[in-house]
């Protein structure tokens, strides 16, 4: 299932092809097997509280979010083989490198989650 992301607060698509990683396999998988991603691609984590980079031939920009859709933290440009977390946080959300910077999304904002299908 695809899903599109927007952040309610700043008014601004964070992504209109955003995969889900819900099981234990497609947790540890994440972005691992992927070159690149594509304008307006992502993937959801769900459950998670912390991510590696380990193995990855791309930066990504990384937003952690609360059980409410709210941002608990934002990190930008996460490079290959580096680690981050935020244990507030009840899943996490993976996009290209710049979009946090393009959408102006920031700690407190609100997302909404639909599906695209």
């Amino acid at each position: 299932m695809r899903l599109s992301i927007r952040n309610v607060t700043q008014d601004a698509s964070l992504g209109d092809s955003i995969e889900t990683a819900e099981s234990s396999a497609a947790r540890r998988t994440g972005l691992l097997k992927h070159a690149r991603l594509a304008a307006g691609a992502g993937l959801w984590i769900v459950p998670c509280e912390a991510i590696h980079t380990f193995f990855m031939q791309f930066s990504i920009d990384v937003l952690y979010i609360d059980k409410k859709r709210r941002v608990r933290k934002a990190v930008r440009d996460l490079r290959p083989w580096r680690l981050s977390m935020c244990l507030a946080a009840h899943s996490v959300i993976e996009l290209p490198a710049g979009v946090i910077e393009h959408t102006h999304t920031q700690v407190g904002d609100d997302l909404e989650i639909l599906s695209s299908v």
